[in-house]
């Protein structure tokens, strides 16, 4: 009785129940503390969902890397939780001009934050698989081997701080209000826990539209340019104009097939994968071989 529940509801549960419940709470002034409890529940729905129908049931179980996840995501969360007190600072500094729609209905104006986000948040990830500084900061997200709800807090921090700058910028330049932020903080941190879930969710013809896990699966491909699709943080949108969607219902998903080809030995510690984006090895170089099991992986 479950499973067709998690299927068919899992996804609109989080995106309209959980993040409704943040608008609503955004939207009456309260306490921006509401936060610190509504992401552990959208975390512990998470991890529910993928118990109940996971795609790949072993991608459930730990394997050496549970205590780093959780220390990725801790961090990550913390530096959302703090760019979120910050903004009052930040908008009375750097606002250029006070054009945020104050006037709108308050999930409008929400909305309307998720989608201008979604663009620089976007335009920084499909950067970081073109420029070598910015993956050497990326690749500690493209080294996991197994595809469930926590790989999506998985960031390197400077590589987290610099996609929701590229996301908020904006924002702030043309008034953002901070409970209009306090909401986008929770949405990114539920979009991420939905795109990166091991639940064998369904959503329809909007995984053409939404950017969830049928399809960042794809991006996760661990070949050196078959991985180069799929960027979009909220919406497919930026993804069909430059060309780089991509999905085939067809395809089955391993352990196997993710990761990085050219850097299969990736630290998996946590202060290691810190420090690595540093060293001379941070680099991920494509070899003749590996550039032949791309071809093959792509056809």
């Amino acid at each position: 009785m479950l499973k067709p529940v998690v299927r068919y509801g899992y996804v609109p549960f989080m995106l309209l129940g959980v993040n409704g419940v943040a608008i609503a709470l955004a939207a009456s002034g309260a306490s921006k503390l509401w936060l610190v409890g509504l992401l552990p529940a959208a975390i512990g729905c998470s991890f529910a969902a993928e118990r109940l129908l996971p795609y790949e049931a072993e991608w459930n179980s730990p394997s050496g890397d549970g205590g780093r996840d959780v220390a990725h995501a801790g961090v990550n969360e913390l530096l959302l939780l703090v760019s979120v007190g910050v903004i009052p600072v930040l908008a009375a500094t750097v606002t250029v001009a006070d054009l945020w729609p104050h006037s709108w209905p308050f999930v409008f104006q929400v909305l309307a934050a998720v989608l201008i986000a979604d663009l620089g948040i976007t335009m920084v990830h499909y950067a970081s698989h073109k420029i070598g500084v910015l993956w050497r900061f990326h690749a500690v997200h493209h080294s996991i081997k197994r595809f469930y709800g926590f790989n999506g807090l998985m960031k390197h921090p400077l590589h987290q701080t610099l996609e929701t700058s590229a996301g908020v910028a904006p924002l702030i330049l043309i008034g953002l209000p901070v409970d209009v932020a306090s909401a986008l903080a929770l949405a990114v941190a539920v979009q991420l826990l939905l795109q990166h879930s091991n639940a064998d969710y369904r959503v329809g013809a909007l995984k053409y539209v939404l950017a969830l896990n049928e399809g960042h699966r794809f991006h996760h491909l661990k070949w050196a340019g078959v991985g180069d699709v799929n960027f979009g943080l909220f919406t497919l949108t930026w993804d069909h104009l430059l060309g780089t969607f991509s999905y085939d219902p067809a395809r089955r998903f391993t352990s196997d097939q993710l990761g990085m080809a050219a850097k299969p030995d990736y630290p998996t510690a946590y202060l290691a994968q810190l420090a690595e984006p540093f060293r001379a090895s941070g680099a991920c170089e494509t070899k003749p071989a590996e550039q032949a099991d791309r071809k093959r992986a792509a056809r």
